[in-house]
């Protein structure tokens, strides 16, 4: 059997261990030195912290995917200045005509167009003189897009979450760090006025130091996973073959940024429990019949996940998914420290000790224009109109401005790994009777050098 075989197969039969409780009970960290994936004498590339590939005039594109958050990001792009879309590819042809007809009416070239079937982003990444390729396909063709796209000496950039196992995020990992090219998870909430606040005042010192913190994707999808047409014909069936978190990203990208995670501070462990799965069923019954197959049809994801993580310095995050229940839509963003707490969800407020009526929350707006996040202020008039209360320019903004300038980006591809890990650990967890699960080192001990956030170099 051939080495990278033997590899495969240790991967597999490691991630059926933990998935029965055989390594979970005890602990052990999925990956890095000691853990599960591939054996740790493999993982020594060097890191990536602080990479600065060579500023460009242009930014060449290529767009694999481009639905509805996809043809988000092009209209973005296209109003950015040193964009140039130069290739578009997705299974569906009418989808590339129309984001051709899109590019050519904004003044640039026509794009090639890709859509020979699932795998033709392969041959778009070996074809194109491209710089970035960007993904906002269903969640599982994330990694073998951005894969693809680094293997042929270009930056990658994926919708959330960048992968759906652990060993997807060694993946990314590893193909980064060989190629010395950024992979980028386009966390768009990291970019929301509100969050943006509340990360420079944690920064400023508002709150103290921070102790825990709240957060989740708390929206009503019930209606789209049976809508019969996009997200539908594949998110269903991550809740019919998947449980745990699904989409942790979201609420935790925000929080994970204001406590220093993997600058200084790292996930350390979690453990989750969810409840029973009624809300799916029950919907299909009211509203397609009680003899419909989606009413028959077992979901193995419960309708309410609850994960607590616990930092390296002792924090502790509440991470809430629910997608399945009535309900209005939240992020459920708490962030609390040793001088106060700030609240996003369903009220802006915030208490400060000594400064706030006593025992009384104050609107967040009191503090809003002191602590308005100097970067969103700076693209105020550029984001209006744009997708998400203008946070998905803002993203795509600062990317661009990145690879133009030859900076670091905001977020790198060990922030990628380590937030989109906590689907397959809370399943883990979940499965082995809410046990602790320790999360992968992606860096390697490297977590532990205090290093820029620079979303907050504006």
């Amino acid at each position: 059997m051939a080495k990278s075989e033997t590899n495969t197969e240790n991967q597999v039969n490691r991630r059926d261990l933990l998935k029965t409780g055989l390594l979970a009970g005890v602990g052990l960290a999925l990956g890095g030195v000691g853990g599960t994936g591939c054996a740790s004498a493999v993982r020594k590339a060097a890191p990536l912290f602080e990479l600065k590939a060579a500023p460009m005039d242009v930014v060449r594109v290529g767009y694999v995917g481009v639905g509805g958050m996809g043809s988000n990001h092009v209209n973005n792009l296209l109003k950015i200045e040193g964009v140039q879309l130069k290739a578009v590819c997705d299974i569906v042809e009418e989808k590339v005509t129309r984001i051709q007809d899109l590019v050519q009416q904004a003044g640039q070239p026509r794009p090639a167009g890709y859509s020979r079937g699932d795998y033709d982003f392969v041959r778009m990444c070996e074809t194109e003189d491209l710089d970035l390729v960007y993904t906002a396909t269903p969640w599982e063709w994330h990694v073998p897009v951005c894969v693809a796209a680094m293997k042929n000496g270009k930056h990658a950039a994926t919708e959330v979450p960048a992968a759906v196992s652990i060993e997807e995020c060694w993946q990314l990992v590893e193909t980064a760090e060989k190629t010395r090219l950024h992979c980028v998870m386009m966390e768009n909430c990291c970019y929301d006025v509100t969050e943006m606040i509340i990360l420079n005042m944690v920064k400023q010192g508002l709150l103290g130091e921070l102790t825990n913190a709240e957060c989740g994707y708390l929206h009503d999808l019930r209606g789209l996973k049976f809508a019969g047409g996009g997200e539908a014909l594949w998110r269903t069936a991550h809740a019919i073959k998947r449980k745990g978190d699904l989409y942790p990203t979201h609420g935790l990208g925000p929080i994970a940024q204001c406590m220093d995670i993997n600058r200084g501070n790292k996930f350390d462990y979690l453990v989750s429990m969810e409840c029973q799965s009624l809300g799916l069923n029950i919907f299909a019954a009211e509203h397609l019949g009680p003899d419909s197959p989606q009413a028959k049809q077992k979901y193995a994801s419960g309708d309410v996940t609850s994960t607590l993580i616990r930092t390296a310095r002792g924090q502790t995050i509440l991470v809430v998914h629910d997608t399945n229940s009535p309900r209005p839509y939240s992020r459920k963003i708490m962030v609390q420290g040793t001088k106060g707490i700030v609240h996003k969800y369903p009220d802006e407020k915030i208490y400060i000790e000594g400064v706030s009526p006593n025992d009384q929350w104050e609107p967040l707006s009191n503090y809003a224009q002191k602590y308005e996040h100097p970067l969103r202020k700076a693209l105020e008039q550029q984001s209006q109109g744009a997708g998400h209360g203008g946070m998905d320019f803002v993203e795509d903004f600062r990317l661009i401005n990145a690879l133009r300038k030859g900076l670091p980006t905001d977020m790198d591809v060990y922030d990628a790994a380590a937030w989109s890990a906590v689907s397959e650990l809370s399943e883990i967890s979940i499965n082995n009777r809410s046990r602790s699960v320790e999360f992968p080192d992606f860096t390697r001990g490297r977590w532990q050098q205090a290093r820029p956030l620079h979303v907050m170099d504006v």
